[in-house]
């Protein structure tokens, strides 16, 4: 059984904590094209419109559309492929899930007083995954740059005292692991990892020595990279609505929002060197995050004329709270002294921490052809350098917003749908367009993608099927200490949404 090791805050700064970055505040700031068969046909541009449980959850006035009472549940077919280029190497990669994404229901109350303004009053609960996290790359290539997975455990090491990252006479690894990390923190233990595999040596063998050197010599290294992880983001959405007159719509969402990602890191490295005492290293990272969060929305929905719709909706920063834990296993090999195989079987336990992710404005149009279909357009807009760490006052979380604040910037979003029904068959399509949320509008490119869809009307039964794809390249490091070498992906995430809804 694995033993437990946790770091005492109470004690120790934030700032031994596990790195939180850039990666972690991007990831839990972006949002897919989730729910409904019908919403993801038409790329999501359902603000002006209504009408539709995922469409609630963009715009919280669209629930008193709803001219009755509605439910509906929606299971996707969610597929992933990678083709990723790591120096000399090319790979390619897929990972696919059945999943349940969306479930709810409006209920609508008219006003029997029907000299009131007040046509309608509309509410509803429901369940929208809002990304999900399931994705598997793999790199491999030859790294001519002279960067090997040694520059990780000599980068934490630089500085450090060697009676900090080394075991006491007679004390297990796995005890020297758990005591480092609880006493001084992740980066001490990545650079026990190194000294205890012997990547690493001492200039001095002397307790106060803080200088290292590699024990791998330059040339090239084989490398391997895996990258595998799984999870969701969803929220569940408590909204309130009404109908004005017979043109305006106004409604609020309360939004809970539930995280859970798993990734898992796998780095095999071959190395014949001139020199070098270490030939192989493979080096495996865990890391599992969860999390709960708050945000909330208003929006409106205005009738121009009977055909001409305007729809505008304020998303507020979500505010998280997150916990992570951490296993780690390094095996090393020498041709010509043996292996060493250091396996902790520690996991890491680390304080929460809070993350406030950006908030959004939209604006939205559509047209209606009375019974004959509709166009529809949104546009939104969301500036990812205002994703926080908390406390701020914490010297670690501050550098990380700095970083954020440098890299990140505005990015808008256009999406386009359109449906054309047929009796009781509609036909539909959507097109979207996301901006880069980086400045260099590289490190993570734009995002395109595109969809189609078809739907059945039975009266008081619908089902409805959409196929979407979209697709962006993306420049991933393998790791932000010491080995910072980036494997080039190209992401196209496809999938097949099935809904059933009903009226009630």
């Amino acid at each position: 059984m694995k033993k437990l090791s946790l770091l005492f805050i109470g004690i120790f700064s934030m700032s031994f904590m596990y790195g939180q970055d850039i990666t972690d505040a991007l990831r839990y700031s972006q949002e897919e094209i989730q729910g409904t068969a019908r919403f993801r046909a038409l790329s999501g541009a359902f603000g002006a419109l209504g009408g539709d449980m995922s469409a609630i959850t963009l715009n919280p006035a669209g629930s008193a559309v709803f001219a009755r009472s509605y439910a509906s549940f929606t299971l996707s077919n969610v597929d992933s492929k990678n083709e990723t280029q790591y120096f000399n190497g090319f790979n390619s990669s897929s990972k696919s899930k059945f999943d349940f994404n969306q479930g709810g229901s409006v209920f609508v109350f008219s006003n029997s007083n029907t000299n009131s303004p007040w046509k309608k009053f509309a509410m509803s609960i429901g369940y929208d995954k809002t990304a999900n996290y399931n994705d598997l790359w793999v790199a491999n290539g030859t790294n001519t740059n002279n960067n090997s997975i040694d520059l990780y455990f000599l980068g934490y090491a630089d500085g450090l005292r060697l009676d900090e990252i080394s075991a006491l006479p007679g004390e297990s690894i796995s005890d020297a692991y758990s005591e480092i990390g609880s006493f001084y923190g992740f980066g001490h233990q990545q650079a026990f990892l190194g000294y205890e595999s012997y990547i690493l040596e001492p200039d001095a063998d002397d307790d106060a020595n803080t200088t290292y050197f590699s024990n791998l010599a330059n040339g090239t290294f084989d490398q391997e990279y895996i990258y595998a992880t799984r999870g969701y983001n969803g929220k569940i959405v408590f909204n309130a609505a009404v109908q004005y007159e017979d043109n305006l719509f106004l409604g609020l969402n309360l939004n809970s929002h539930l995280l859970r990602y798993d990734r898992t890191t796998l780095l095999f490295e071959d190395n014949n060197n001139l020199g070098s005492i270490i030939n192989n290293i493979e080096f495996e990272n865990t890391l599992s995050t969860v999390g709960t969060g708050f945000s909330f929305q208003l929006g409106g929905i205005l009738k121009v004329t009977n055909d001409f719709r305007l729809g505008f909706t304020y998303d507020s920063p979500t505010w998280y709270t997150l916990e992570e834990e951490t296993t780690q296993y390094l095996y090393t090999f020498s041709n010509a002294d043996g292996s060493a195989t250091i396996n902790p079987q520690i996991v890491n336990f680390y304080p929460s921490y809070k993350l406030q992710t950006p908030g959004k404005i939209a604006g939205s149009l559509a047209y209606i052809f009375g019974d004959k279909g509709l166009i529809s357009f949104d546009y939104s807009l969301k500036d990812y350098s205002n994703s926080k760490f908390k406390p701020t006052s914490d010297s670690f979380f501050s550098s990380q917003n700095n970083i954020i604040n440098n890299n990140l910037t505005t990015a808008s979003t256009y999406r386009f749908g359109a449906e054309y029904r047929v009796k009781q068959v509609s036909l539909r399509g959507g097109y979207r367009f996301e901006e880069s949320p980086y400045k260099n509008g590289v490190t993570s490119g734009d995002l395109t993608g595109y969809s189609v869809g078809i739907g059945f009307n039975f009266g008081n039964i619908k089902f409805d099927v959409t196929y979407d794809e979209a697709s962006r390249s993306l420049q991933n490091q393998l790791y932000n200490v010491g080995l910072t070498d980036a494997a080039l992906v190209d992401n196209k995430n496809s999938n097949i949404t099935f809904t059933l809804g009903f009226n009630i």
